[in-house]
């Protein structure tokens, strides 16, 4: 691989520890800057492993799976993912899990720590570093319903937003106490004072993701207009629909926040009849385009799509490391390679070695990576253990 010049990593995972996670009954891995290759045979704990990465991040991780079922099995019931995060001279000691439970007690959530003091919230994580990834999972999101969209999109907004997680939980808080209202019923007075609470945050989230789309927009374009890996990547077009993003366009801030108060108020009977809120930034969808060909996203083939996907994801990179002055993410792409043809492979390690982050990749064939030579550390997974090994 010819790399004319490779960024200075500013950010990376030195150190990642496990214990009772998935397969893993522990594990204590040392990590370079360099990119990551995973490679063993099927079930041995590639995708486990950078699941427990994932969890370094706000939310469910990459499976998006209740946490009681990342322990592992016939193991205690809790589990822990602890990783050494270096952001330039700092150092970071993230801690997370599930304490085992207890019987007769209430369980409690998701716990995390930093440099060993516990934290209220998981959204600290975000203003620590950001965590993208792919699975085979996302490849059909393009044809998928609205919510599989929402949640890859709103994956990457929180990456350039940190309060955008936020302003989700607040609105999605307040709109599971009025569904509750809507099936028990409820005072005027009770259905404004939720109402009220839905709204401010629901425009928070409508402005965030318009800004975000626009400017993950504008990074796509520059990207493919002034690299070669536009040969290899099609360039995408985003667009976001919804009825409070549509209100932002034509309106203030403040009288689109009237406008969907009034929306809510106006539209009780019907959402009673539905037993659910029917208007909202949970309605939202993201509409995506193959911008070469001029046609929707879910018209392409198979490859295209995943190029599509693939190539988001690569700007998404720059714009963040941008944004956030100069610290890139961390990318973790599962059996990616295993997806592209030689020449869209050679130009996916290109370019992450080119936009300096660490990525994690896993597959079951490592002579696909071989293009990555000294540029990346490899690492053999198997039954649950993890091992440095050669190069190809």
């Amino acid at each position: 691989m010819d790399i004319a010049a490779e960024s200075t990593q500013s950010l990376f995972v030195s150190r990642l520890r496990l214990n009772e996670f998935r397969n893993y009954s522990t594990l204590s891995l040392e990590l370079e800057p360099r990119p990551a290759v995973l490679t063993g045979p099927n079930g041995a704990g590639k995708t486990n492993l950078i699941e427990a990465i994932s969890l370094l991040a706000p939310g469910r991780g990459l499976r998006n799976v209740p946490f009681a079922d990342l322990a592992m099995a016939n193991g205690s019931g809790g589990w822990a993912v602890a990783g050494r995060l270096q952001i330039g001279a700092d150092v970071y000691n993230i801690g997370t899990g599930l304490s085992r439970p207890v019987a007769g007690e209430k369980r409690a959530g998701r716990q995390v720590k930093i440099d060993g003091v516990s934290e209220r919230s998981t959204t600290v994580l975000a203003e620590l570093l950001t965590v993208v990834w792919l699975t085979p999972a996302i490849d059909g999101v393009f044809m998928g319903p609205s919510s599989d969209r929402r949640r890859f999109f709103d994956r990457l907004i929180t990456g350039l937003e940190p309060g955008f997680r936020k302003s989700l939980t607040q609105f999605e808080r307040a709109m599971r106490q009025r569904n509750k209202l809507l099936e028990i019923g409820g005072s005027a007075a009770q259905f404004e004072a939720l109402e009220a609470a839905m709204a401010e945050p629901a425009i928070a989230i409508a402005a965030a993701r318009v800004h975000a789309i626009e400017d993950l927009q504008t990074a796509i374009w520059a990207k493919w207009r002034d690299n070669e890996v536009n040969t290899a990547f099609p360039w995408a077009t985003l667009a976001v629909e919804g009825s409070i993003e549509r209100d932002l366009q034509l309106m203030a801030a403040t009288d689109a926040e009237d406008a969907y108060r009034d929306r809510l108020r106006q539209g009780r009977e019907q959402d009673r009849a539905a037993r659910r809120t029917l208007d909202g930034p949970h309605r939202t969808d993201f509409l995506t385009g193959h911008g070469p060909k001029q046609m929707p996203a879910k018209l392409s083939s198979t490859g295209e799509q995943k190029a599509l996907l693939t190539g988001m994801i690569l700007a998404h990179a720059e714009l963040v490391t941008t944004r956030r002055g100069g610290r890139p993410p961390l990318i973790l792409l599962d059996e990616v390679a295993a997806h592209l043809d030689e020449h869209r492979r050679g130009a996916l390690f290109e370019e992450i070695c080119r936009l300096g982050v660490q990525a994690f990749l896993t597959g079951t064939d490592a002579e696909i990576f071989a293009p990555f030579g000294a540029h990346a550390q490899f690492l053999h997974v198997e039954e649950g253990r993890v091992s440095h090994s050669d190069r190809p």
